[in-house]
C-alpha cells in the first residue's frame, strides 16, 4: 500500500513540474519568435494593406528599428511577407568566471556605402547633400537612422537638411588609451556589401552627371513640371509637417492646398514614413482655422492615395519653387 502511495506522489509532482515549466509564448499576431545578436525578435506575417508604420504602432517599436531589423526594408510590403519586429527584451547568458578586462567602447561596423565617404579633420565620414535628398534618405543610404544622423550633428528629430549642407554621417571608433591593437587580416566583402558599393557608385556619378537636378516626372503627365534650373535650385523651399486630405474633394487628379504657396505651384509631398512621392497642385490657400492650425497643407483624395497612408494625419515633407 505504502508502495502504490509513493508511486501516485511521484507522478503527480512529475506532472506538476511539466506545467509549471516556462515556454517562449508569441505574440496572438504573430507567427513565432526567434533570437539574432541576443535580441528578441518577432516573425510577423505581413497581411493585405499592412504597412512598415503600421506595425510600429501595433507593436510600440520605432519604424527605424524595424527598418534596422529587416535589412533597411523600404516602400510597402507585400502581403505574406515575413517582417521581424525586434522588441526591448534581452537575453542574458550565465556569466562566466574570468578577468575582468577594461571597458572599450567598439563602433559599429560602417557599411561599404558609408566607407566610400570622405573623412574630414576629425576623421568623421561625411557626406554633402544632394537635392532631393532627406535626413531619412540619407539615413536609409547609408543603413543607419535619422536619430543618429540628428544625435551625430546635434540637430533636431525634425531637422530639414540644405543642398550643399555637409552631414557626419559615422563617427570614428574610439576606446581606452594604450597601444594599439594588433591588425586583423581584413574578410572579403560580402555579396550584400558589394551590391550596396555598386548601387552607391551609381548614385554618386548620377549626381555628378545631372548638375542642375532634374525633378522626376509626376504621375500625372498633365501636370508633369519643367527641369528644374540653376536659380530655381537656390530658391527652392522645403517644409515639413503634418497632412490631411481636403474632405470635400471630389476629382480624380493631384490638387493641394497650402498656406502660403501661390495658386498654380507645382510641388512634390513625399510621405516620410514609406518614401513615397506625388507632384500636386496648388489650387488655393488652406485657411488658418480649426485643425488646419496644426496641418501644412491639405491633399486630393487622388493624391492621398498615391503616397499610400491609412492614416487621416501623416507627416510628409514638401519641395517647391514659389
Amino acid at each position: 500500500m505504502s508502495r502504490f502511495s509513493l508511486l501516485t506522489a511521484a507522478l503527480v509532482l512529475s506532472g506538476f513540474s511539466a506545467w509549471a515549466a516556462p515556454a517562449p509564448v508569441a505574440p496572438p499576431d504573430s507567427i513565432g519568435v526567434e533570437y539574432r545578436n541576443n535580441k528578441l525578435l518577432i516573425r510577423h506575417r505581413v497581411t493585405a494593406g499592412e504597412t512598415i508604420y503600421g506595425l510600429a504602432r501595433r507593436y510600440k517599436v520605432p519604424v527605424e528599428d524595424i527598418v534596422e531589423a529587416n535589412s533597411g526594408q523600404k516602400g510597402q510590403l507585400n502581403m505574406g511577407q515575413i517582417v521581424l519586429i525586434p522588441r526591448t527584451r534581452v537575453v542574458l547568458t550565465p556569466a562566466t568566471p574570468a578577468r575582468p578586462a577594461a571597458p572599450v567602447a567598439v563602433a559599429a561596423p560602417a557599411s561599404a556605402a558609408t566607407r566610400a565617404l570622405a573623412t574630414d579633420a576629425s576623421g568623421n565620414r561625411v557626406y554633402k547633400v544632394t537635392p532631393g535628398m532627406t535626413l531619412y534618405a540619407i539615413a536609409r543610404r547609408f543603413q543607419t537612422t535619422p536619430a543618429e544622423l540628428a544625435r551625430l550633428n546635434g540637430f533636431d528629430a525634425d531637422h530639414s537638411v540644405r543642398v550643399g549642407e555637409v552631414i557626419i554621417v559615422s563617427a570614428p571608433a574610439t576606446g581606452a588609451a594604450g597601444p594599439a591593437a594588433p591588425v586583423v587580416a581584413a574578410t572579403k566583402p560580402t555579396a550584400r556589401e558589394k551590391a550596396v558599393a555598386r548601387d552607391a557608385e551609381r548614385e554618386k556619378a548620377r549626381d555628378e552627371a545631372t548638375s542642375p537636378a532634374v525633378t522626376p516626372e509626376p504621375a500625372d503627365a498633365k501636370e508633369a513640371p519643367a527641369p528644374v534650373r540653376v536659380n530655381e535650385a537656390s530658391r527652392r523651399v522645403t517644409e515639413s509637417g503634418l497632412a490631411m486630405v481636403i474632405p470635400t474633394d471630389a476629382s480624380d487628379k493631384y490638387l493641394a492646398l497650402h498656406k502660403t504657396a501661390a495658386v498654380g505651384t507645382i510641388m512634390e509631398v513625399r510621405n516620410i514614413m514609406n518614401g513615397q512621392a506625388v507632384y500636386v497642385r496648388v489650387i488655393g490657400r488652406l485657411p488658418d482655422t480649426g485643425e488646419n492650425d496644426k496641418v501644412l497643407l491639405r491633399l486630393s483624395k487622388r493624391a492621398v492615395q498615391r503616397l499610400a497612408t491609412p492614416d487621416q494625419r501623416f507627416r510628409v515633407e514638401t519641395s517647391y519653387v514659389p
